[in-house]
């Protein structure tokens, strides 16, 4: 298993925070997400034969917030 931290922006609420963790959560070879809104930021445990950094933006790209 690898940790990543990715930058996610546009996150203003709660409902953010949980929308994007069911974001991640929902890729596959994802093991645990943590989103902190104070801090804008994923930590997301992934299996690396499963997903990497690139997908993991992605899918928060594609659910509506930026992760430069």
């Amino acid at each position: 298993m690898e940790t990543v931290e990715l930058k996610v922006e546009g996150m203003t609420c709660q409902g953010c925070v949980s929308s994007v963790t069911r974001t991640l959560s929902g890729v596959p070879g994802v093991q645990k997400v943590e989103v902190s809104l104070a801090d804008s930021r994923a930590t997301v445990t992934y299996d690396p034969a499963k997903a990497g950094p690139a997908q993991l933006k992605r899918a928060v790209e594609n659910a509506g917030y930026e992760a430069p």
